[in-house]
């Protein structure tokens, strides 16, 4: 049994292993109660800067890209430009409570959490992803055109044993 932590970690390696060295590696988030993709292309945030920084800094979220942070109970928008729609999940990834169009200057917490996956506003409704639901991460393609995102946070290589 994999925590989300060790999860996220594995994903990654795993591309770095196979020789396809993706220090950006995306993932696809599936919700497998109701057969829906909440996005495509998810950033992991499993670690102090980038679990610090989260979405702040961007202009806005598209549609099918989020951002996991792991572990993770409770978020702010403080300093945030959009609203943004949050998934808390259990280490199982069943989700624990959904946050529809959180709007900047807020602060959400689920304690019985252990990541929150942050999806664009709009995504809940469009997805009917409700508590008790269970979702599916896996690997994504790379973005089409071949860039990395300039506002990525994603960690990029992270050190032996961290």
């Amino acid at each position: 049994m994999h925590n989300a932590t060790t999860l996220s970690r594995r994903i990654r390696d795993s591309f770095s292993r196979g020789g396809h060295t993706k220090p950006n590696a995306r993932l696809r988030v599936l919700n497998l109660t109701r057969q829906t993709v909440l996005a495509d292309c998810v950033e992991v945030a499993d670690h102090g800067a980038t679990r610090r920084k989260g979405l702040l800094g961007r202009s806005g979220l598209p549609a099918g890209e989020g951002l996991w942070i792991v572990p993770c109970e409770s978020v702010h928008t403080f300093g945030m430009k959009f609203p943004i729609d949050l998934v808390y999940l259990d280490r199982k990834k069943k989700v624990k409570k959904v946050t529809s169009g959180m709007a900047p200057w807020r602060l959400s917490a689920c304690l019985s959490a252990h990541s929150v996956l942050e999806l664009a506003s709009g995504t809940i409704h469009t997805t009917q992803t409700r508590p008790g639901d269970t979702l599916e991460f896996s690997s994504a393609l790379p973005p089409r055109d071949g860039r990395i995102s300039p506002d990525a946070s994603v960690p990029g290589g992270s050190k032996p044993g961290k």
